[in-house]
Protein backbone atom coordinates (compact mmCIF):
# COMPACT_ATOMS: atom_id res chain seq x y z
CA UNK A 1 0.00 0.00 0.00
CA UNK A 2 1.38 3.81 -0.91
CA UNK A 3 -0.32 6.41 0.65
CA UNK A 4 0.12 10.31 -0.37
CA UNK A 5 1.72 12.47 2.51
CA UNK A 6 -0.96 14.28 3.00
CA UNK A 7 -2.76 11.23 3.77
CA UNK A 8 -0.80 9.07 5.65
CA UNK A 9 -0.56 12.61 8.15
CA UNK A 10 -4.24 11.86 7.91
CA UNK A 11 -3.99 7.71 8.82
CA UNK A 12 -1.44 9.45 12.07
CA UNK A 13 -4.09 11.40 13.25
CA UNK A 14 -6.99 8.74 12.99
CA UNK A 15 -4.77 6.65 14.52
CA UNK A 16 -3.59 8.79 17.52
CA UNK A 17 -7.45 9.47 18.20
CA UNK A 18 -7.93 5.64 19.08
CA UNK A 19 -4.98 5.72 21.33
CA UNK A 20 -6.58 5.22 24.93
CA UNK A 21 -6.88 8.12 26.51
CA UNK A 22 -4.60 7.04 30.12
CA UNK A 23 -2.23 6.64 27.39
CA UNK A 24 -2.56 10.12 25.15
CA UNK A 25 -3.04 12.45 28.16
CA UNK A 26 0.87 11.64 28.77
CA UNK A 27 1.90 12.49 25.27
CA UNK A 28 1.34 16.25 25.90
CA UNK A 29 5.33 17.18 25.53
CA UNK A 30 5.96 14.69 23.25
CA UNK A 31 6.77 15.24 19.27
CA UNK A 32 5.48 13.21 16.77
CA UNK A 33 6.74 13.63 13.23
CA UNK A 34 6.43 11.78 10.07
CA UNK A 35 9.48 10.44 7.88
CA UNK A 36 9.54 8.39 4.95
CA UNK A 37 12.30 5.75 6.52
CA UNK A 38 14.92 5.81 9.74
CA UNK A 39 18.30 7.45 9.35
CA UNK A 40 21.49 5.25 8.85
CA UNK A 41 22.30 6.57 12.63
CA UNK A 42 18.80 5.50 13.98
CA UNK A 43 19.14 2.04 12.14
CA UNK A 44 22.40 2.03 13.78
CA UNK A 45 21.24 3.13 17.10
CA UNK A 46 18.68 0.30 17.23
CA UNK A 47 21.46 -2.51 15.53
CA UNK A 48 18.82 -2.29 12.87
CA UNK A 49 19.28 -2.50 8.80
CA UNK A 50 17.99 -1.00 6.19
CA UNK A 51 16.25 -4.30 4.76
CA UNK A 52 14.23 -4.83 8.76
CA UNK A 53 13.71 -1.28 9.56
CA UNK A 54 11.96 -0.19 12.73
CA UNK A 55 8.18 1.11 12.29
CA UNK A 56 8.42 3.50 14.73
CA UNK A 57 11.32 5.19 17.04
CA UNK A 58 11.16 7.02 20.43
CA UNK A 59 13.97 9.01 21.05
CA UNK A 60 14.41 11.14 24.44
CA UNK A 61 14.69 10.44 27.96
CA UNK A 62 12.08 8.32 29.86
CA UNK A 63 9.92 9.76 32.36
CA UNK A 64 11.04 7.55 34.70
CA UNK A 65 14.83 8.13 34.11
CA UNK A 66 14.64 11.77 34.46
CA UNK A 67 15.94 14.24 37.20
CA UNK A 68 14.69 17.73 38.70
CA UNK A 69 18.35 18.76 38.34
CA UNK A 70 19.51 17.68 35.37
CA UNK A 71 15.71 18.21 32.56
CA UNK A 72 16.27 17.17 29.08
CA UNK A 73 17.79 19.26 26.37
CA UNK A 74 15.56 18.16 23.35
CA UNK A 75 11.67 17.67 23.24
CA UNK A 76 11.02 13.64 23.55
CA UNK A 77 9.91 12.78 20.09
CA UNK A 78 8.64 9.49 18.24
CA UNK A 79 9.49 8.88 14.61
CA UNK A 80 6.58 7.45 12.90
CA UNK A 81 8.13 5.35 9.47
CA UNK A 82 5.97 5.67 6.62
CA UNK A 83 7.30 3.61 4.30
CA UNK A 84 8.11 0.20 6.39
CA UNK A 85 4.40 0.67 7.83
CA UNK A 86 2.61 0.78 3.92
CA UNK A 87 5.46 -2.14 3.50
CA UNK A 88 3.54 -4.45 5.68
CA UNK A 89 0.16 -3.37 5.20
CA UNK A 90 -2.22 -3.77 2.83
CA UNK A 91 -5.30 -1.49 3.59
CA UNK A 92 -6.01 1.35 4.73
CA UNK A 93 -7.72 0.13 8.08
CA UNK A 94 -4.67 -2.06 9.01
CA UNK A 95 -2.10 0.94 8.34
CA UNK A 96 -3.81 2.53 11.06
CA UNK A 97 -3.65 -0.22 13.08
CA UNK A 98 0.05 -0.40 13.20
CA UNK A 99 0.21 3.35 13.37
CA UNK A 100 -1.69 3.08 16.69
CA UNK A 101 0.19 0.31 17.77
CA UNK A 102 3.65 1.32 17.37
CA UNK A 103 2.90 4.89 18.50
CA UNK A 104 1.48 3.28 21.84
CA UNK A 105 4.52 0.67 22.25
CA UNK A 106 7.10 3.96 21.94
CA UNK A 107 5.30 6.20 24.20
CA UNK A 108 5.49 2.94 26.11
CA UNK A 109 9.39 3.55 26.41
CA UNK A 110 8.88 7.49 27.14
CA UNK A 111 6.35 6.02 30.00
CA UNK A 112 8.51 3.38 31.48
CA UNK A 113 6.07 0.76 30.62
CA UNK A 114 6.29 -2.59 30.95
CA UNK A 115 4.80 -5.12 28.58
CA UNK A 116 2.52 -6.44 31.15
CA UNK A 117 0.53 -3.32 31.15
CA UNK A 118 0.54 -2.70 27.62
CA UNK A 119 -0.67 -6.60 26.99
CA UNK A 120 -3.43 -5.22 29.63
CA UNK A 121 -4.29 -2.21 27.22
CA UNK A 122 -4.59 -4.67 24.19
CA UNK A 123 -1.49 -4.16 23.05
CA UNK A 124 0.82 -7.29 23.06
Amino acid sequence: MKLSAKDFDRAVHRALDRIPEEIRAQMENVVITVRKRPTREMLKELGATPDDPPLALYQGLPLNERSVFAPPLYPDTIFIFQEPLEEICATREELEQEIEISVVHEVAHFLGLDEERLAELGYE
